[in-house]
Parts: C-alpha cells; structure tokens; sequence
C-alpha cells in the first residue's frame, strides 16, 4: 500500500513538472513572438492576431484548472476549438480576403460561432462576467436591433455579413483593438516583467524611500512615490497593491500608522499607476490608435496631470499625518548610499534606454520598448551584490516570461472581448444614437456632458476593467464631447481617468478591497479615507478641461507650469477642507472655496 502511494506521489510530481515545462516553453514562445513581430517588418494582420490569441488560449483556459471536472474538461475544449478555429483564418487568409466579411458555408458560420463563444469564455474566465454581458447584449442588438421601435433601432444586417465583419475580417475580434494589444501593450508588458524579475522592485523601493522617508509619515509618502514608480510599468491596480503593499503595508503597521490609513494609502497610490507615464497600462497604447498620435505626444499631455494625482495624494497623506501624529522613518530604516547605488541601476537602465530612444530618435515605441526588453534582460545575470550566476539568470528569465505571457493573455481577453462590443457599435451606428442622447440629456452644454459621461464611466468601470471601460465609454461619449468643442485628446484623457474611478469608490473600489484585505481591516473607513486622499482622480480631470494648457506642455510649457502650479495650489487646499486635522470648520470651509476658486476661476488657462 506504501508503495503504491509513493508511486501516486511520483506520477503527481512528474505531471507537475511536465506542466511547468510545457508552460514555461509556451511562455518563451510568447515573448519570442511578441518580440519577433518588432523587428519581422509587416506581417498580414490576419495572422499576427489570430497567432496572438492562440497563444493566450492556454493561459486561461489551461494554467488555473481550478474548478470542477466540467469546468476543466469546457476548458480544455475550448481551447481545442479556439486554436482550430484561429488556425483556420491564418491557412486560408487569401479566400476569406476575397470575401469581404461575409460567411459562406455552414463551416464558417460554426467557425464564427465557435470564435465568439470562445472570446467571450475566455474573457469570463479572466475578469468575470460583466464585460462578456456587455458583448452578449451588443451581439443581441445586433442581430435583433431592428425590430426597436424609435430611433435606437437599426435597418438591419444580413447575418453572414455581421457575424463574418467580427470574426473573418478585422471589423471585430481581429480588429485595430487587438492589433494595439498584439504589437504594443504586449512588447510594453514583457518589459515590465523584465523590469520586475530582477532587482528592478529592489530599486524602486529604494529610490523611494530615500526620497520620502524622512518626511512626516515617510513610510506612507514611500508607498506614494514606490506605486508610481512601479505602477508606471505595471499598469495595473490590483498588481501594484499586490506587489509594493507586500512591503509598505507591515512597515506602516510596525511604525504603529492605523490600519485603515495604511491601506488608504496603498489603494489610492497604486491607482495612480494607470495614469503615470511612461507605460500607462494598455489605454496610452489605444489612445495611440484610436488619435493616430505618437506616442510621445500621449506621454506629454499625461504626465503633469499625474503628476498632480501623486501631488493630491502626498498631501492628504501629510494632513492625516498631523493628525494622527504620525513621524518620518528613522535614519537606520533608510537606504544606505550603496544600497541605492547597487540597485537603481536595475529600472534606470532599462527606463533611460526607452526614454532616450522616444524622445531623441524616430524609431517607433515598440523599438524602443524591444531594446529596454534585451538591456533588462541582460541584467538579470547579476544582482545587487555583483555576483553573475546563469542558474539565477535562467530563473529570472523563466519567471519574467510566465509573467510576461500570463499578463498578455489576461490582456488579450480583456482587449479581444471589448473588440466585439467596438466592432457592433461601428456597424449599427448605434455610438452616434448614444452620442444624440448625451448632447440631448445635456441641453448641449460641455459640462452637463461631461459629467454625464464622468457617470457612465464610473457605472461601466464598476465591473468593467480600466481598459475596457475606456474604449467603450470613449467610444459613445467621445464623439458627443467633441461636438460639444472639447478637442479629442482632452476628450479621451477625460475618459480615461473617469475609467479608473471605480478602483476606489464603492460599492466596487477593488483596490481598497485590496489593500484592506492585506492590512487585515474593515474596508469602508479605508474607502473614506481613500476617496479623500484620491481627490486628484475626481478633480484633475476637470481641471484639465478648464485649464487645457496642462496638457500642453509641448506646445507652451511656461504656460503649462503655471496651469501645474495654480491647480497644484488648488488640490492642496481642498485637501485642507477634506482633511480637517484640527483645523476649524471655517477654516476648512474657506480653504475648500479657495481651492475650487484657484482650480476652476482666476483667468482659465
């Protein structure tokens, strides 16, 4: 019987390392991929995204088998059916050229239902349910929206030419959605992950807390400036509060901060990563394609208003602090000069490559990106200490490209999916009949528009990802926004930053559950808390409609730094009357007037 058992231990060991070994090879053929495509010149988009979900298959639907046998055995099906289905398009790309969109033949019309229900697993499986409702109602409009009464209604689309616009052309699924997500958000993904797999996070950290920790509550100011460090190429919330709050959640709670401030801190300053330059998660890609601007046009119109987000941040972290009593770390807690020296080099290589090949050639961001990827890459043969070990390089590696391709797949599911709700809404017109709603709803005044999209932003974001919830909502509300004279970057980054208000304001705030989670606390004073310390997501964005010289520093940066300072005063002030730490009432009052004043009047810029 002990035999028996022992050999049952042995299979179990020797399937596990076959799994490894499988995922860890597809991995390395992701990141290969990804990174071919940088350099392989034009490759037909009707292989290079079907390739590209194909290879994000297993990762969701193979690597967390985690459910019961029917869950496990849909998946492995599901993933069968997805890979036939991709590899069909890529075999014939010349006869479904010729078709223009339209399905012939009961094959192809399994082959588009199959590809649907596939992408639309697929996204469930990697965030849920609410996105993939989304696509399941557009698809219902489009096959059904003609039998609306009123204006919402449509004429009608043949079905072979709806469903093959989604699946057979690159009207949908493989539409310039999932190109961005192919040829950009990817490359950019695999250098975050290079970035993290060494000692890249050592080096945030510790840029960040010799900066910040001395100041009153430096532990909590070293979270700010850590996420957005970090969340400047991670681009994404959850991550950030998993990652840079493994570290400053103990150290706030050892240096006796409350808990719900600690995890307030963590929540806010990890949502600020989205919006931080140079990655942005996936939307500054998107942005890229749905504008046609270079990306470095993207990076300078967002930066000075991140920078006012952490601005807002620091200082509701400093008010809390006067009131709580709160002090700087101590000398002994800081980062010595060698430390700092050792291990800064690790993220200010690779970021100085990307930067200076941006800004001072003409090659592309994925270029650029390609080239951060090798010189990270190279420096994962070494560490802190100086001491070269390839077993330690082949670990790393290994790890930055399970990283690296398990995020792209999760990207990929998000991306593919809102691919078909952009893909409907372009065929039926139905993005005009919304945008005729929201200049209706607002008697055809900006602002009344823009605080009806700022709400749909919220509602769409609450289980929506940031990505998604963008694209959507910019797709119905843009258009109605620009009619109304708001030029279309000002228009976009609107949406954008309205994208990210859900990660913390309830009911959904998954940052906050996050982060209260870890500090091991209530959630709904670290929500309060939270919404008060991210007064930048709510105000900036208005700010920058009102003052639109802030996201134009290219164009007039004398300009641009007065709009920084004036709202920069402004949030400070506000964060006065939202923090009262002692101050009395009309004190508090008088600072909230001032700091509305000083954002939204005393000559707009």
């Amino acid at each position: 019987m002990r035999g028996r058992e022992q050999i049952t231990v042995a299979d179990s060991v020797e399937a596990t390392g076959i799994r490894r070994g499988f995922f860890s090879l597809l991995a390395l053929v992701s990141v290969g991929f990804h990174l071919w495509l940088i350099f392989a010149g034009l490759i037909p988009n009707l292989v290079s995204r079907p390739l590209h979900l194909m290879l994000a298959l297993p990762w969701v639907f193979l690597a967390a088998e985690s459910g019961g046998p029917f869950s496990r055995w849909s998946g492995r099906l599901l993933c069968l059916a997805g890979l036939l289905a991709c590899s069909y398009i890529i075999v014939n790309l010349e006869s479904l050229d010729e078709q223009y969109g339209s399905l012939r033949g009961p094959l192809q019309y399994t082959l588009a239902i199959v590809l649907i229900l596939v992408v639309l697993e697929m996204a469930r499986r990697a965030i849920k349910l609410a996105l993939p409702l989304v696509a399941v109602t557009a698809l219902a409009y489009g096959l059904f929206g003609q039998y609306l009464p009123g204006e919402f209604g449509h004429p009608g689309i043949p079905v072979n030419s709806f469903l093959g616009t989604l699946v057979i052309a690159e009207g949908g699924i493989w539409g310039s959605l999932t190109g961005v997500s192919v040829n950009v958000v990817a490359v950019f993904v695999i250098l975050g992950a290079f970035v993290g797999a060494g000692e890249g996070g050592a080096g945030f950290m510790a840029l960040a807390t010799r900066l910040a920790g001395r100041f009153r509550a430096g532990a909590a100011k070293v979270s700010i400036l850590s996420s957005a460090f970090f969340g400047s190429i991670s681009g994404s919330a959850s991550a950030n509060v998993a990652s840079t709050g493994a570290i400053t959640l103990p150290t706030m709670k050892r240096l006796g901060y409350p808990p719900s401030f600690a995890a307030a801190v963590e929540a806010v300053a990890s949502s600020g990563g989205q919006i931080m330059p140079p990655l942005m998660g996936a939307g500054a890609f998107i942005m890229v394609e749905l504008l046609r601007l270079p990306y470095t046009a993207i990076m300078a119109a967002a930066i000075l208003p991140a920078l006012l987000f952490f601005w807002a941040s620091w200082t509701g972290v400093d008010r809390f602090a006067k009131g709580y009593g709160l002090k700087g770390m101590a000398r002994e807690d800081l980062p010595d000069r060698r430390t700092l020296l050792t291990t800064v080099p690790f993220f200010l290589i690779p970021f100085g490559l990307l930067l200076a090949v941006l800004f001072l050639t003409g090659y592309t961001p994925q270029f650029a990106a390609g080239l951060a990827i090798f010189a990270a890459a190279s420096l994962l043969i070494t560490d802190r200490n100086g001491t070269f070990s390839i077993l330690a390089f082949l670990r790393r590696f290994e790890g930055a490209c399970n990283n690296a391709a398990r995020q792209i797949a999760t990207i990929a599911a998000i991306i593919i999916c809102a691919g078909i709700v952009i893909g409907v809404l372009h065929m039926t017109g139905l993005g005009v009949k919304v945008t005729s709603v929201i200049i209706g709803l607002s008697g055809g005044h900006l602002w009344g528009a823009l605080l009806l999209t700022a709400l749909a932003c919220l509602i769409l974001g609450m289980e929506v990802p940031t990505t998604a919830a963008y694209v959507i909502c910019v797709s119905v509300a843009g258009p109605a926004l620009q009619e109304l004279g708001l030029p279309a970057l000002q228009a976009h980054l609107f949406v954008f930053w309205y994208a990210l208000l859900s990660t913390i304001t309830p009911p959904v705030c998954g940052t906050v559950f996050i982060a209260a989670g870890m500090a091991n606390t209530p959630w709904v004073p670290v929500a309060g808390k939270a919404m008060r310390l991210g007064l930048g997501l709510y105000l900036v964005p208005l700010a920058f409609v009102a003052n639109p010289a802030l996201i134009a520093p290219n164009v007039n940066l004398p300009l641009a730094l007065l709009a920084l300072v004036k709202i920069g005063l402004g949030l400070w002030l506000i964060s006065r009357a939202l923090i009262g730490a002692g101050d009395a009432l009309w004190l508090r009052l008088g600072a909230g007037a001032a700091g509305m004043a000083a954002i939204f009047a005393f000559g707009v810029i």
